[in-house]
């Protein structure tokens, strides 16, 4: 994927798999200039299977598990999602606000939703993170700065950075290490 992957003019990248959530909106008029890394497994600790597509696209069965009967309401949305074997999958146009950040705060700015692109690892807070998932990370983060130059090195920050006290994502395995290797 590093030497093939390519934004389209509609914000879609291709090669992933695209599964368009209902949930976003247009950007306000600002520049993009924040990308958010996040960590998600659901139900929480467990890997696989179809329920983190099913939240983005408003389809979560509360009786699948009775962890989602507390948040199937949710309309939340994040740009692209990484699972442990690299794989991408995109929800949202990186031209449109997906819902990723909730309250949130950047260097004074609210509503980082407005200028962020959100990417969601498939992962836990106190878990580690797989290689295939660091390199496809790598390869995105390195396209999405090309397409969108004020996303620099000190605008890459975790969920926990914008939404501190409330938000605990990426977590203490992610490794901040190879960000600064970009």
């Amino acid at each position: 994927m590093a030497d093939s992957l390519m934004l389209t003019d509609d914000g879609w990248l291709q090669p992933a798999r695209h599964c368009p959530s209902p949930h976003f909106d247009d950007r306000p008029e600002q520049e993009v200039s924040l990308l958010v890394v996040h960590s998600i497994s659901l139900p929480p600790g467990q890997f696989g299977g179809p329920y983190i597509d099913q939240l983005f696209l408003g389809q979560l069965n509360p009786d699948d598990d009775a962890y989602f009967a507390g948040i199937q309401h949710l309309k939340v949305s994040a740009h692209c999602l990484i699972r442990r074997d690299g794989e991408l999958i995109q929800y949202v146009s990186l031209h449109k606000r997906a819902w990723h950040a909730g309250q949130s705060c950047f260097q004074g700015r609210e509503r980082c939703n407005d200028f962020a692109i959100g990417i969601e690892l498939e992962g836990t807070d106190t878990g580690s993170f797989t290689d295939a998932q660091y390199q496809t990370l790598t390869t995105l983060t390195q396209l999405i700065q090309r397409q969108f130059p004020a996303i620099k090195l000190e605008h890459i920050v975790g969920h926990s950075d914008i939404a501190p006290g409330r938000k605990t994502d990426p977590g203490t395995g992610f490794d901040w290490g190879f960000v600064k290797q970009l």
